[in-house]
């Protein structure tokens, strides 16, 4: 055990020695390994800040809530169905689910697709009905003012709760409380504005505009049947299982659905959500990842023929040390060591030089998320560069140890 570890110090201490005196070949040596481990680090860094930026997010969208969205199916789509979840839908739920701690619904109508006006400013936003529960489930918590109330809703009330964005975009006073904006050719009070949150991978999470979903519905013609998202929150105690299935009962019995019928309507949570963002972008990072790593290969290859080459270079020497006495595993793990010094030098520059890029295009690109480089990309960076300094380190070596010490003295 002692001679091989004195065997490996010195074998280790020629391979710098070596990589020391032909100092421009090994940088050269080094450039593909350097050049492959920053092109995939890069991808890896700017990929996992979108993860890690997503999941940060989605952390505070009360993963506890669940969405109630109408699904059609692509068959039943392409004939021209689309199915709905209506007004009447959530009334009935709310009677009916107890186990809910919140019950609450969106509605979107056309009506109010076309923006809001204040003065002479107009803006496209989203605006959306809703009522007071909205603000338990998605904790929105109003800046300025008050969120909408039971009453609001009760009285059909034309009163508006904004995200702050509308404030810049409708050029309004720095507190609108009380200001009127028109929506859907029809005049709101505004009563609050929103905490801001922020953009959501370039998404204005701030621009916004509530009113009651009574409201919305009355100007809509009374048409109950417009198009809603149901969200709830259960109790503590409650069997998720059991309300789900209790939930799925009451609105396949709602929406007149027969045994075997798929279901119009699906759940969803932030976690699902989350789940789904991660396969995303782990697939869309592996395969980039992949597609850039094929440099590492080029690479690798470098490093086996600036080896081979070395081993050409130095017969003489390696025949004088063998007639010296020194052992072909001494003149193997020389080599191999010089190979995987070469492509770990490589890979921290590498490294060094992907993390900073990813921090340049972060920093140039305003939506782009800050990089992010976790602890498995530096620790499969620098195993898969030694992996590529042994494997093509691994027929120069055994070249130089095979040789013949009296021919190598002889050569030329």
């Amino acid at each position: 055990m002692f001679k091989l570890a004195l065997a490996t110090m010195e074998g280790t201490k020629a391979a710098f020695s070596a990589i020391k005196a032909n100092a421009m070949r090994s940088a050269l040596t080094c450039l593909g390994i350097i050049i492959g481990v920053a092109a995939v680090v890069t991808v890896v860094a700017v990929m996992q800040g979108f993860t890690k930026q997503i999941n940060d997010q989605f952390a505070d969208m009360s993963p506890d809530v669940t969405t109630i969205k109408a699904y059609t199916s692509i068959e039943l789509e392409m004939v021209g169905k689309n199915a709905k979840l209506s007004y009447d839908d959530f009334l009935t739920l709310k009677a009916r689910v107890k186990e809910a701690e919140t019950l609450t619904a969106l509605m979107f109508t056309w009506r109010f697709s076309g923006g809001a006006e204040y003065g002479n400013k107009s803006h496209s936003s989203r605006v959306m009905g809703t009522e007071q529960d909205y603000q338990k489930a998605y904790r929105t918590y109003p800046d300025l003012g008050r969120f909408i109330r039971a009453e609001d809703d009760e009285k059909r009330r034309r009163v508006a709760f904004i995200g702050p964005s509308i404030i810049e975009k409708l050029n309004l006073p720095s507190n609108p409380v009380g200001e009127y904006i028109k929506l859907g050719g029809e005049w709101f009070r505004i009563i609050g504005v929103a905490e801001k949150q922020g953009s959501f991978l370039g998404f204005d999470q701030d621009d916004y505009i509530n009113i009651p979903i009574s409201t919305m519905s009355a100007l809509e013609g009374g048409n109950t049947q417009s198009n809603v998202q149901i969200m709830f929150r259960l109790e503590d105690n409650a069997n998720e299982e059991q309300v789900l299935a209790k939930i799925t009962r009451i609105l396949r019995q709602l929406h007149k659905l027969k045994d075997g019928d798929d279901n119009d309507f699906e759940f969803e949570t932030a976690e699902k959500a989350r789940a789904q963002v991660d396969k995303f972008t782990g697939s869309a990072t592996a395969i980039t990842a992949g597609i850039v790593g094929i440099s590492l290969l080029v690479g690798g290859i470098g490093v086996m023929n600036i080896m081979l080459v070395s081993v050409t270079e130095r017969t003489r020497v390696i025949g004088t040390l063998k007639a010296l006495g020194a052992t072909p595993g001494f003149i193997m793990l020389q080599f191999l060591v010089e190979a995987v010094v070469l492509s770990l030098f490589g890979g921290l520059i590498g490294l060094a030089i992907g993390y900073g890029a990813a921090g340049l295009i972060s920093f140039m690109v305003p939506s782009m998320p800050d990089a992010y480089i976790p602890a498995w990309a530096v620790m499969l960076s620098f195993g898969f560069t030694s992996l590529i300094g042994i494997v093509f380190g691994l027929a120069p070596a055994i070249k130089a140890a095979r040789l013949n010490p009296i021919d190598a003295l002889r050569y030329e």
